[in-house]
């Protein structure tokens, strides 16, 4: 009961298989000996029996006496058993048979990875050509196109290529509103900033040839060709002067208009806005005070 435990010797399966079939092969070889023993003791038999003893002297086979057909049918007997034994055993038996059915599997699984392989990279092809068509048939955000612009109750913009008024509170709305975007402006427009803005892109329409700008200002020759230049901005604005806010009235999506609550002397006006084109998103007022010679609006109008 409180003996030593046996230790029991754990033999795996590969190495029991191999013990098996050397037992098998040992048995069908002992066997084979024993054929080919009994196959000599027997043609020996046939012969004395024949020479010696006279049996069967008499019986031929095409002038051959009969035991000699019987020691070669044995012998076909025995090269059949010695086939079986070193040929058919090895080659049909049932290991071979085993080899054989590992071989087809390893064959299969070989097949269904590459299958797999490439069914991994047609899925992957698949998605990446629904991700592409779904980025290029996703609707991009149209360039808002926006006009920013201060006008009196009669349209008046400027005179002189100058402003007429001085408002703080519109100055900077003007800048938080075209911070880090494309500013798109006439030539004279250009010309009435003692420098470009800055954290702006400015864009300056002239028909001049070889007109003189400095590196970071770009010059075309027509609005289209402006908008063109700006089309990777979400909301390029155009900032005068008179004759370019005409021509884009019909290119622009936005006004962002700053409405002076007085009428002014000027060369150079805002066109009407058409509020059968034009509607109005949001107005607010601001009156006049000791910053603010003129009370004022910002409105904002959206294209209908």
């Amino acid at each position: 009961m409180f003996g030593k435990k046996k230790n029991i010797t754990q033999i795996d399966t590969e190495q029991l298989a191999l013990i098996q079939n050397a037992q098998r092969r040992i048995k069908q070889k002992k066997r084979l000996y024993t054929h080919f023993v009994t196959f000599l003791i027997g043609s020996l038999f046939f012969i004395l029996a024949n020479v010696v003893l006279g049996i069967g002297k008499e019986v031929t086979f095409f002038g051959i006496e009969w035991f000699v057909f019987a020691i070669l049918a044995w012998l076909f007997l025995f090269l059949y058993h010695a086939f079986n034994v070193f040929i058919t055993h090895k080659f049909l038996g049932k290991d071979w048979e085993k080899y054989q059915l590992d071989k087809l599997v390893a064959q299969q699984q070989q097949r269904i990875g590459k299958l797999k392989e490439k069914f991994v990279k047609e899925e992957t092809l698949i998605a990446q050509s629904e991700v592409y068509n779904e980025t290029i048939n996703k609707p991009k955000k149209a360039n808002e196109l926006t006009i920013i612009v201060a006008a009196g109750e009669n349209n008046a913009i400027g005179k002189d290529n100058a402003l007429i008024w001085h408002l703080s509170d519109d100055l900077k709305r003007f800048k938080t509103l075209t911070n880090g975007h494309h500013i798109i402006m006439g030539r004279k427009t250009f010309e009435s900033f003692p420098k470009p803005l800055p954290n702006r892109i400015h864009v300056v329409i002239t028909r001049q040839k070889d007109y003189q700008v400095p590196n970071d200002v770009i010059v075309v020759n027509s609005l289209e060709e402006a908008i063109t230049y700006s089309k990777k901005d979400v909301q390029p604005f155009i900032i005068g002067g008179g004759e370019i806010y005409k021509q884009a009235m019909a290119l622009a999506n936005k006004i962002e208009l700053t409405r002076i609550h007085e009428k002014f002397e000027a060369d150079t006006f805002f066109p009407e806005i058409d509020s059968s084109i034009w509607k109005e998103t949001s107005n607010t007022f601001h009156k006049k005070d000791k910053e603010h010679k003129y009370s004022f609006s910002f409105i904002t109008y959206k294209r209908t």
